[in-house]
């Protein structure tokens, strides 16, 4: 059977994600930085617990080594970990605040897919997968996010250099772009934030089940094909025309 590794596998789009994985039966790598909530993710599966911090090169190539020992191969990799910060303009943010940060969305994302890359080139036969966790800031910002907007910027450089860089080892590799998926990251939308006229609303939210079935849809298809981007959001969410 396929299998993937899914970086954030604890909580949110990465559990949802990880919970399809298993159910459409795939061998299925959990890695988050808590045992608890990767084994919550797992449930009764055969799901391996992978924790460890994405920042971590040492520690992530450990993880992925378990995993490769486990199935022979690594199929495809969820980058998926992420954190956030409380929107405000750029002068009110803790510069270590923005490091951290950069540390596990950017460094984060790189040291994975470094991971998954230097498995996927060198096993037999050779290939495979990555997606990449964008975010509709990848394209368009919402107030008060600079540091989370840039670091979302640098996921799709990583994902335009990885899929051509891949090319030559069949490694093929997408990104997703999430809007408004009703996580705990998310509950804020239903209660009302920031918009870019200075006003407050609601906005509309959407089960995160889509991004899942999603990230399964791009995952399934063949290595001669490639979703090379995609955004799932709310249908009504303010986001074309943001701004």
């Amino acid at each position: 059977m396929p299998s993937i590794i899914i970086t954030g596998a604890g909580s949110g789009v990465g559990r949802a994600t990880a919970q399809a994985f298993i159910a459409a039966g795939w061998d299925v790598g959990l890695v988050g930085r808590r045992s608890a909530p990767l084994t919550q993710t797992k449930g009764d599966s055969n799901a391996l617990v992978l924790p460890c911090d994405v920042t971590d090169a040492a520690a992530v190539d450990a993880a992925f080594g378990k995993a490769l020992a486990a199935w022979g191969r690594i199929d495809a990799l969820f980058n998926n970990a992420g954190v956030s910060l409380k929107g405000a303009p750029i002068d009110e943010l803790a510069v270590d605040d923005i490091r951290n940060l950069i540390d596990v969305n950017v460094m984060g994302a790189v040291i994975a897919a470094r991971a998954a890359f230097g498995i996927m080139r060198k096993q037999d036969p050779q290939g495979g997968r990555i997606i990449n966790n964008g975010s509709v800031s990848a394209s368009v910002p919402r107030w008060g996010s600079a540091p989370y907007t840039l670091s979302k910027h640098a996921i799709t450089g990583l994902t335009r250099t990885l899929s051509l860089d891949g090319r030559a080892f069949n490694i093929a590799c997408g990104q997703i772009d999430i809007g408004n998926a009703l996580t705990d990251m998310a509950v804020a939308m239903t209660k009302g934030v920031p918009q870019a006229d200075g006003s407050m609303a609601v906005e509309p939210v959407m089960d995160v089940a889509h991004v899942a079935s999603s990230v399964l849809h791009m995952a399934q298809l063949p290595l001669d094909a490639n979703v090379q981007f995609m955004t799932v959001m709310a249908s009504a969410m303010p986001f074309i025309g943001r701004g």
